[in-house]
């Protein structure tokens, strides 16, 4: 690989993605057109994947070769979401979030961890590649909304053309500090409403009080937490800090004012299976749980959304190759959830690798050590040319 001397070099390029305010709620198709006329050149293909109403798209690279439908073996995906949580209040931040500061031998800026700084280091192998050289293709996703429960992820396994292979083996750049991981949590998100009738809170007795039983579900959903607490199952070794199934009543969101009997309200709950465990089986217990708390009350229970768990087989090929090159022996596990879970579940061996401490991601002032993002181009740069040239 030879860089082109067109091109950005990393920490220039990493302070263009930042400087794009990719925060959810926003749309991400300006950092997918730049993505696009950046990497836009002969041997490279640009397939844009719109969401549903056209307002986002998730970006896939592809260079070198298509792959045999029967038999292909070789071949990567580097996978990132460009999407990024809000920055809060920026008077907590020592620099703009939305442009590159370099201090302490780190750049920080919202997303330099989570995960522009390994899109940056995606876009510039894409860059530097000539796409003659590959013998097994080198691609790269980008996906949107990963930050409101792998969104993207779950529209491209959705409609991705299951009659064109993908690479088997991808590296999915969420910040591991240069682990390799190849197991996390899945988040599943579900939400309870209940619903009662509007009276003035004098003449209680004209309607019916939505808050209270909604109380009760929620009296329930701890006691089922602390059961889970108490549950372990094969891959609880591997998640030390949290080696359960981890319930969440996260928030409650009910009643218009102190003098009106409230009609509705919504309780919305998170929890993080262990790769392994069954997931909606636990998603049923919930629901049992919330069934069994309302009495006679109206109430709604919904799955809003299902990251899935995920775990590779230590005998993986691209695992074993990312723990050879940072000769590595330990089994890591994250108790986030990840694109991966959707990309494992379309056939693809994932391991979680990139930059970058979780520990920073999502707080004010997050940042990338700058010797660990120059140590992990090359160890990409390793990868590629195991996985597409060699």
């Amino acid at each position: 690989m030879g860089a082109m001397s067109s091109r950005l070099n990393d920490k220039d390029l990493l302070a263009r993605l930042v400087a794009f305010d990719t925060v959810s709620r926003n749309s991400n198709l300006p950092i997918v057109d730049f993505l696009s006329e950046y990497l836009e050149r002969p041997g490279i293909e640009i397939i844009r994947q719109p969401n549903d109403d056209g307002t986002k798209a998730n970006l896939i690279i592809w260079a070198g070769p298509k792959l045999d439908r029967d038999a292909h073996r070789f071949g990567l995906i580097l996978s990132g979401h460009v999407d990024v949580v809000p920055p809060g209040d920026r008077d907590d931040w020592h620099s703009d979030p939305f442009v590159l500061d370099e201090r302490d031998g780190s750049y920080f800026g919202r997303g330099a961890c989570d995960m522009k700084g390994f899109d940056a280091l995606a876009i510039s192998l894409l860059a530097e590649i000539d796409p003659s050289t590959l013998k097994a293709p080198l691609v790269g996703l980008f996906t949107f909304d990963e930050e409101l429960g792998t969104l993207g992820a779950l529209h491209f396994a959705k409609h991705w053309p299951s009659q064109r292979p993908l690479p088997p083996h991808a590296i999915v750049g969420e910040p591991t500090s240069l682990r390799a991981v190849r197991m996390h949590k899945g988040h599943a998100a579900m939400r309870a409403t209940v619903s009662g009738k509007p009276a003035h809170s004098g003449y209680p007795h004209l309607g019916v009080n939505a808050i209270e039983p909604a109380g009760r579900i929620i009296v329930a959903l701890t006691e089922l937490r602390a059961v889970l607490e108490q549950e372990r199952c094969v891959t609880s070794k591997y998640f030390p800090d949290v080696p359960y199934a981890a319930l969440n009543v996260a928030q409650v969101v009910g009643g218009e004012a102190i003098n009106i009997v409230p009609e509705t309200c919504t309780v919305h709950i998170g929890v993080r299976a262990l790769p392994g465990m069954d997931s909606p089986a636990l998603a049923a217990r919930i629901r049992q749980a919330v069934e069994s708390a309302k009495a006679d009350a109206d109430v709604t229970f919904e799955l809003l959304n299902d990251s899935p768990p995920f775990e590779l087989d230590e005998s993986a090929l691209v695992y074993k190759a990312v723990c050879g090159l940072v000769d590595q022996r330990e089994t890591y596990g994250v108790n986030y959830a990840s694109d991966a879970g959707h990309l494992a579940r379309m056939g693809v061996d994932c391991v979680l690798f990139g930059p970058g401490s979780i520990d920073v991601a999502h707080r004010p002032n997050e940042f990338i050590p700058i010797k660990e993002f120059e140590r992990a181009k090359g160890l990409l740069r390793s990868l590629v040319q195991q996985m597409c040239v060699d």
